[in-house]
């Protein structure tokens, strides 16, 4: 049977090192990890995927997390916070590991490989900082102690996979996923009994995660933590906390070249609503109208959400204040439209809003009267204007004058 370390084992080891030290090294690492990935590609064939799949975006993730905390630990000896991150991604490649029937000979030798490409680059920078042989020494011995220490985090999750096979545990993980997501206060002796049972903490937050049909996912790449349910049509992951950076690239590595859509951060019985704001984001990713990279944030597109959630209310608020606008063919509407858009958002003199829609101020003036004529009630009226306001903002987005 195979034997999980005891936690003692994994304390920080002293790291009797100038913290100055930190400063000298941080710069070198970006490329020290493509350096090391490169060379543990080339020499591990079980490594040589290409980089953009998923198990090339855990090694890549890895080795930057790895060589991170170390130095991190250099400025900030004993950082609990850095100790969490190394814990979880070091369980993260056992577990792939186990997952793929491999045995830990590879990853060991990942982890050797990255130690030496390492070491080579401190014995290049040495002579330029003028480090002491003596710093150098005790650079060797906390470089030695960390390598063993990420085996032996390694180690752990291997041996958890192999004790807690993944197949035996979706369904339950399924399961209390979907009593999460059922909004009902009836379910929560259900959701604590089976939380238990699965040794998962039921969170205080949690972010709800939108992708397409048809997803690819590396479970493995995942955190523990993480539930999923990615085989019906609109695959969903919840991910307890806030998304984080570290969050957004475990995403990334597990669900490689797709788009995803991040809800809100919400209490647990909300687990819904945060759902439904994400799937909102990414069907108006997929249409254009959001334009945010590969996972987009409800929280940095709050308005467009609120304003295209209903979008024949808005049609029925724009016939209702822009009905004077009728009598006029589609051309002089979208003109007036949009230059009634410009003064509303910069309330700025006509030469300023002429600036803004280039065209001349005189053109402006002739506009504003157009608008006075057929609008100046409603504009003097708080709601009214209020309304028109948001109707133009909506149109404006759904690209339609």
């Amino acid at each position: 049977m195979t034997e999980i370390l005891e936690p003692g084992f994994l304390e920080d080891p002293p790291l009797p090192l100038p913290r100055r030290l930190a400063a000298l090294l941080r710069p070198e690492l970006p490329s020290l990890a493509e350096e090391i990935v490169a060379e543990i590609r080339r020499t591990i064939p079980e490594y040589a995927e290409p980089i953009d799949g998923s198990s090339g975006h855990v090694l890549q993730l890895g080795v930057q997390e790895c060589l991170a905390t170390f130095v991190g630990r250099i400025a900030v000896p004993h950082g609990a916070g850095a100790k969490n991150g190394i814990e979880n991604i070091c369980r993260k490649l056992g577990r792939i590991e186990a997952h793929e029937g491999r045995s830990m000979d590879s990853l060991q030798a990942a982890f050797r490989i990255g130690g030496q490409v390492a070491w080579r680059r401190l014995m290049k920078i040495a002579p330029r900082y003028e480090l002491s042989s003596s710093i150098m020494s005790r650079l060797a011995d906390a470089v030695f102690v960390y390598l063993d220490e990420l085996v032996a985090l390694s180690l752990n999750g291997y041996a958890e996979a192999k004790i807690h096979p993944a197949g035996a545990m979706d369904g339950r993980r399924r399961r209390l996923l979907r009593l999460m997501m059922e909004d009902s206060a009836g379910n929560g002796m259900a959701i604590t009994e089976l939380a238990e049972a699965l040794r998962w903490k039921i969170p205080e937050r949690v972010t709800l995660v939108a992708t397409g049909p048809g997803v690819r996912c590396a479970p493995a790449a995942l955190d523990e933590d993480v539930l999923l349910d990615l085989d019906g049509a609109e695959p969903y992951l919840l991910v307890p906390g806030p998304l984080t950076m570290a969050r957004k690239a475990m995403l990334q590595a597990a669900i490689p070249g797709r788009r995803l859509a991040a809800g809100l951060t919400v209490q647990p019985v909300r687990a819904a609503d945060s759902l439904r704001w994400a799937r909102r984001a990414l069907g108006l990713a997929d249409s254009g109208i959001i334009d945010d990279g590969p996972i987009v944030a409800c929280e940095d597109h709050l308005v467009t959400l609120w304003l295209l959630s209903e979008p024949d209310l808005i049609n029925q608020i724009a016939r209702r204040e822009l009905a004077s606008l009728d009598g006029m063919t589609p051309g002089q509407r979208e003109r007036i439209t949009e230059t009634l858009q410009a003064w509303l958002v910069t309330r700025g003199t006509a030469a300023e809003i002429g600036r803004h829609l280039y065209i001349h101020p005189q053109t402006v003036r002739y506009r504003m009267r157009r608008i006075d004529q057929s609008l100046g009630d409603q504009l003097k009226d708080p709601e009214a204007r209020f309304g028109i306001e948001a109707v133009l903002r909506a149109m404006a987005l759904r690209g339609r004058p």
